[in-house]
C-alpha cells in the first residue's frame, strides 16, 4: 500500500529548514567553484557532484567497528566540501530521527517479493536514508552474523534499493538523480552495488553517467559461498565469471569482493600501507590477484576521525563522574584527572604515578589480545594497570576475565563494548596497545593521539601509516611501533615506553603534544576522496 497523507506542521517546517539548508550548499558550491568561499576546508575550482554513500552500518544509529564511524563522518566532511551527500543504510530498529519519505518499493530477492519503506534524516548536511524492510529487523547486534543466505539477502535488498534511493526518494522535496552520481560502496557487503549498476542500467542504457568507487576496508570478510548462491543475486548467467574464483584449498567458489572489484569504477583502501599489503599474496587474502590487475584505479586514503565527538576540549563523556575536559595547553592536569576517575570508576587503587594501558577492540585473532596474554606475566611485573575492553571470540572473552581474576589488583577485563567507556579509558589511559596482527587503518590509534594518549603498536597497515616510530636522538615520532606480531616485540616496544614515562617526562609530553598537534580531522581526507570521486566521474 503506497503513502498518501499530508505533512503535518513539523514535517513543514523541517522541509523548509531542509530547503533553505540546500540552498546554502548551493551557493557555497558556486564559491567553491570560484575560489571564493569562506570554508578553509573547500579548494578552488572543484566540479561538484552528487555522492551516494551505501554501507551495511553507519553511526551512531549502527556500529560494529571502523566503517560505521567513516560512514558517519566522511559525508559529512564531503558535504562541507560542497556536494550533495546521501547516506544508504539499513534500519535495523526504530530510530528517533528519521522519518518516513517518498513511496514504498518492491524488490525482488531470491524469488521473493519485498517492500522497501524509506526513512530520511537531514543532519549535518547530509541526507541520511534508511532501508526498511523485516529483513533487517532485530540483527542491529549481529549485523554480519546469522544463516549465509539470510546476510546474502538482506546485501542483495540493500544493494538494490540503494541504487534506485536517487530516482524515488526526494529529499528535501528534490531527488538527486543520475546524471551528476558517484556511488560510494563499502567492502564486501555492498560490492554487489558497482554489479548491478553495469548489469541492470549501463547494459540496458539507464544511469549511464553514474559511477561506483568501492573502498576495501578489511579485505578478509568477502562474501564468499559456494557457486550455487550465484542463483540468489538475480543476475544474468554470464555474469558469473565475475563471482567466479579458485581458491587452491577449497576450489571454485562465489566470491562477492572479487565481483565488485571488477565492476567498480574505481577502488580505494583506507591507508596506503593497507594498499601495499593487499597486493601481496598475504595480505590480499587470495584477492592480490584481481586488485593487481585493478591497480590503475587503486589508491589507500588514510581515514579521518571525527574531532566533534572524539575530541577531549568537548568530550560529553568526560562531563561527570569526577573526569573533566582538557586541551593541548591543560592536558598534564586533565588527564591525571581523568586518569584517578577511571581508576576509581573501575576499583583499581587510585595512583597518579602508576601508567594505565589500555586495549580497545573486538576479542579476535586479528587484533592480537592474545599476544597480551601472553606478555601477562611480564606486564604484571612492571608495577602497571592494564584496562581491557571488547566482545567478540569466547575463548578471548574467557581470557579477559581470567586475567583480571589471576591480577585483581592491576587488571580489569570489561566484556562487552560501552562507548562512555572507550571514551573515558581514551581519556585517563597514560598508554594505548593495539598489537593488530594486521588492521586496515585502525582509528583507536587516532583518538589516542586527539587526547595525548601514547600509542604502542604492531608496524602494519594503517598503523605504520598514522604511529611514527619515537626517535629520543631528534625528539620526533608519536609512539612505539614492533615488526612482528609476536609476544617478545610487544615486550620490547613496551618496555621502552614505559622507561621513557618514568624516566624522561619532558620527552613523554613532547610525544603527547605531537600527537595532539596532529589534523586529524576528516577534511583532509575528503580531499583525496573527492579526487578519487571526480576521478570515477570524468576519466572512465
Amino acid at each position: 500500500m503506497y503513502l498518501d497523507r499530508h505533512p503535518d506542521q513539523s514535517e513543514v517546517v523541517a522541509t523548509q529548514d531542509y530547503e533553505a539548508q540546500l540552498s546554502q550548499i548551493s551557493e557555497m558550491g558556486q564559491s567553491v567553484a570560484e575560489g571564493t568561499s569562506d570554508d578553509p576546508s573547500a579548494s578552488a575550482s572543484v566540479d561538484l557532484i552528487n555522492i551516494i554513500l551505501v554501507a551495511a552500518e553507519c553511526a551512531p544509529w549502527s556500529k560494529t567497528g571502523g566503517l560505521g564511524d567513516v560512514a558517519g563522518a566522511l559525508p559529512k566532511a564531503l558535504a562541507r566540501r560542497g556536494h550533495r551527500v546521501m547516506v544508504v543504510v539499513p534500519m535495523y530498529k526504530n530510530y528517533a530521527e528519521p522519518q518516513q519519505l517518498g513511496e514504498p518499493r518492491r524488490y525482488q530477492v531470491a524469488g521473493q517479493d519485498m517492500e522497501v519503506i524509506y526513512y530520511h534524516a537531514y543532519i549535518d548536511g547530509v541526507d541520511f536514508v534508511f532501508i526498511d524492510n523485516p529483513i533487517f529487523h532485530h540483527v542491529e547486534n549481529d549485523i554480519y552474523g546469522g544463516d549465509r543466505t539470510d546476510i546474502l539477502k538482506r546485501m542483495v535488498l540493500l544493494c538494490k534499493a540503494a541504487i534506485e534511493v536517487p530516482w524515488y526518494v526526494p529529499c528535501g522535496g528534490y531527488c538527486y538523480g543520475d546524471g551528476n552520481l558517484v556511488f560510494l560502496a563499502n567492502d564486501w557487503h555492498t560490492a554487489l552495488l558497482p554489479v548491478y549498476l553495469k548489469a541492470y542500467y549501463h547494459d540496458n542504457g539507464f544511469m549511464i553517467y553514474a559511477r561506483s568507487v568501492l573502498v576495501i576496508h578489511n579485505i578478509a570478510h568477502q562474501g564468499r559461498g559456494p557457486l550455487d548462491d550465484f542463483s540468489y543475486l538475480d543476475l544474468p548467467v554470464d555474469y558469473m565469471d565475475l563471482f567466479k574464483l579458485y581458491d587452491p584449498f577449497g576450489g571454485d567458489h562465489l566470491n562477492i569482493f572479487a565481483a565488485g572489484i571488477k565492476a567498480a569504477d574505481r577502488l580505494l583502501t583506507v591507508s596506503h600501507g593497507y594498499a601495499w599489503e593487499l597486493k601481496t599474496a598475504e595480505g590480499g587474502w587470495g584477492l592480490h590477484g584481481i586488485i593487481n590487475e585493478s591497480d590503475w584505479k587503486f589508491q589507500g586514503i588514510v581515514n579521518g576521525i571525527d574531532t566533534t565527538d572524539w575530541n577531549p576540549r568537548c568530550d560529553i563523556h568526560l562531563k561527570s563522574d569526577g573526569y573533566t575536559n582538557y586541551s593541548l595547553e591543560t592536558v598534564q592536569a586533565g588527564k591525571q584527572q581523568c586518569k584517578a576517575a577511571l581508576q576509581k570508576e573501575l576499583g583499581l587503587p587510585v595512583r597518579g604515578d602508576v601508567p594505565v594501558i589500555a586495549f580497545i577492540g573486538r576479542l579476535d585473532h586479528q587484533k592480537g589480545v592474545d599476544l597480551i596474554a601472553e606478555a601477562m606475566p611480564w606486564i604484571a611485573g612492571q608495577d602497571v594497570q592494564l584496562i581491557m575492553l571488547g566482545t567478540g571470540r569466547q575463548d578471548l572473552e574467557d581470557t579477559l576475565r581470567r586475567l583480571e581474576s589471576q591480577h585483581y589488583d592491576r587488571v580489569r577485563g570489561w566484556v562487552g563494548f560501552s562507548i562512555r567507556l572507550a571514551h573515558r579509558m581514551t581519556a585517563g589511559a597514560d598508554i594505548l596497545l593495539m598489537p593488530s596482527r594486521f588492521e586496515p587503518c585502525g582509528l583507536n590509534q587516532l583518538y589516542a593521539m586527539m587526547y595525548g594518549t601514547v600509542p604502542v603498536v604492531h608496524a602494519v597497515g594503517g598503523l605504520r601509516d598514522t604511529v611514527e616510530h619515537y626517535n629520543p636522538y631528534e625528539e620526533s615520532g608519536l609512539g612505539w611501533t614492533f615488526e612482528k606480531a609476536e609476544a617478545n616485540r610487544l615486550i620490547d616496544a613496551l618496555g621502552h615506553c614505559l622507561n621513557t614515562y618514568r624516566n624522561y617526562r619532558t620527552s613523554w609530553e613532547g610525544l603527547q603534544k605531537r600527537g595532539m598537534m596532529q589534523d586529524l580531522s576528516w577534511d583532509n581526507a575528503a580531499k583525496l576522496y573527492e579526487e578519487v570521486l571526480l576521478a570515477a566521474k570524468y576519466q572512465w
